[in-house]
């Protein structure tokens, strides 16, 4: 009589193995895409009512944005060498997040949940330590577009407020995507309060469009 087969051979453990292994590789990319999703909805959420905030702020100063800076300004001032005038003001001015604290209860909503931090300021040569995430060194994860409190901008002066970049995520690889190449995105605020997932090209039209008609 022959012997019962109690175990398995070598080479069955090795085909169920790589069996796992083809199924890890399949579903791990779709958890963490989903991952990304759920936070880059929480950042657009975060936005949408740091917008609110703002309209609140702008009812009680004249329809006026935040006189106001954001970390970029204050950790590399020299972003504004070519506007002095603008420049000698950053010592001076309030951080965004300050001048908006009595409309926003939550610090958390300046904190988006994909931060992983910087060490540079975004396309500009300049070191800037943002570690170990931007929210955590200088208290928001966001940047503001401060030439719109430089100029003293009210709401109704604005050119094109569908258009202009507000507030936006201070690194555009938080929200980037990709299995083969890593894409950036960033969550926009825009000025008329409605809140986007841009890419390159839109990020830098935004950055293009005018505020105000010189």
């Amino acid at each position: 009589m022959a012997a019962s087969r109690t175990g398995f051979s070598l080479i069955e453990i090795l085909v169920v193995l790589a069996i796992i292994a083809i199924l890890a590789a399949l579903i791990f990319p779709v958890f963490a895409a989903a991952r990304g999703k759920a936070r880059a909805t929480k950042c657009m959420a975060n936005l949408k009512q740091i917008g609110m905030a703002i309209e609140m702020y702008a009812a009680d100063y004249d329809e006026l944005y935040p006189f106001a800076k954001d970390a970029a300004d204050e950790a590399v001032p020299q972003q504004w060498d070519a506007l002095p005038y603008w420049q000698a003001w950053i010592p001076y001015m309030p951080r965004l997040h300050e001048s908006l604290d009595p409309y926003i209860r939550n610090r958390e909503l300046w904190h988006c949940p994909s931060d992983g931090g910087f060490d540079e300021l975004e396309d500009s040569g300049y070191p800037m330590d943002a570690r170990p995430t931007c929210y955590a060194k200088w208290g928001a994860s966001y940047f503001y577009r401060t030439e719109i409190g430089f100029r003293f901008t009210a709401s109704g002066n604005m050119v094109d407020p569908v258009a202009t970049n507000l507030i936006f995520d201070g690194h555009g690889s938080w929200h980037g995507h990709g299995l083969i190449c890593h894409e950036k995105r960033w969550n926009i605020l825009y000025a008329d309060g409605h809140v986007k997932t841009a890419n390159v090209q839109q990020f830098d039209e935004a950055w293009a469009t005018p505020i105000v008609s010189e």
